[in-house]
């Protein structure tokens, strides 16, 4: 088939790169703008959807918004049979749905519809959520209302973070998309209205909600920080007002005041339990393990983290 891609992260290019590789003709890709970088943002960093379309030779553009009159017609030029969209970044109004003859499918990351919106991987995991998957919807003008076609689970383990149920979703995600297309275009897709019960929205994270709270049962801390981790990343103080981003935790073991450090390999009291840092990273530094971290910044039991 004929298609556009839209896409922006890297959770997008094994999409597009599978997509390809099966032999669809994309006849354009759709990212966002490219973002300053350097220390003075004098450089433009193009999207990691960007730097792969560019690889595989199609073409790029990067509207602002989808919203102006001439942007339906500037997609109907192009030709394409559908559009495939992951992790875009830009709302597709109602005109932009209906330029796309057999219509515009999304590839999204959360068993809909559970944890619609921006951040259903980070949400997933701080919930404490035994389950995560990838669903390829038809989509409409709600956010992630559309009908379902396709779904593939898989469990989220006790540890993992968020950055890598994300690199076991990516891919997962790519095969479930080239199925659905395969069924689009033999004409056997079909669609299941979302339930109407179990609406979540995974809001956009916000930098005021990555400090951790130690006064949190231990269980939340640790969804908390495997939840944004690896970025934002979520974080605690030293008693100098360094600031220590923490990677991986486990639950540990102890009791305490919470934010006191309860031995020698940082066991940390929680409100409820503790949880055992095992690999964070100091403002400006390489990731580190928990004893590396101690090495360099020797910490005694008793020590209140802030």
């Amino acid at each position: 088939m004929r298609l556009i891609f839209m896409g922006t992260p890297d959770f997008a290019v094994p999409t597009l790169m599978e997509i390809a590789g099966r032999g669809h003709e994309i006849a354009a890709v759709y990212t966002r703008e490219p973002k300053p970088a350097g220390r003075r943002g004098l450089d433009l960093q193009p999207t990691p959807v960007a730097r792969a379309a560019e690889r595989l030779g199609i073409p790029t553009l990067t509207p602002k918004s989808l919203r102006n009159p001439d942007a339906a017609d500037a997609i109907r030029v192009h030709g394409a049979d559908a559009a495939v969209v992951v992790a875009y970044g830009l709302i597709l109004p109602k005109a932009i749905l209906d330029a796309m003859p057999l219509g515009c499918f999304n590839l999204h990351a959360s068993l809909l519809p559970r944890w619609r919106g921006a951040a259903p991987i980070n949400r997933a995991i701080m919930a404490g959520d035994a389950e995560s998957g990838v669903m390829v919807m038809k989509m409409e003008q709600g956010l992630d209302t559309g009908p379902i076609a396709m779904v593939e689970r898989m469990s989220i383990a006790p540890d993992m973070t968020a950055g890598e149920l994300h690199d076991r979703l990516a891919p997962l995600g790519a095969d479930l998309m080239v199925r659905a297309l395969a069924a689009l275009e033999r004409g056997t897709l079909s669609f299941t209205p979302q339930a109407a019960e179990g609406v979540l929205y995974a809001a956009k994270i916000d930098k005021a909600e990555t400090r951790i709270d130690w006064s949190k049962p231990g269980q939340a801390v640790h969804d908390h920080i495997r939840g944004l981790s690896p970025f934002p990343g979520a974080w605690f103080e030293l008693s100098d007002g360094a600031r220590v981003k923490v990677l991986r935790t486990t639950r540990g073991h102890g009791v305490g005041a919470p934010g006191t450090l309860l031995d020698g390999a940082l066991t940390i009291a929680c409100g409820d339990g503790a949880i055992r840092i095992l690999d964070l990273q100091r403002a400006g530094k390489q990731p580190m393990s928990a004893e590396e971290f101690l090495r360099g910044t020797p910490l005694k039991p008793g020590t209140l983290l802030a």
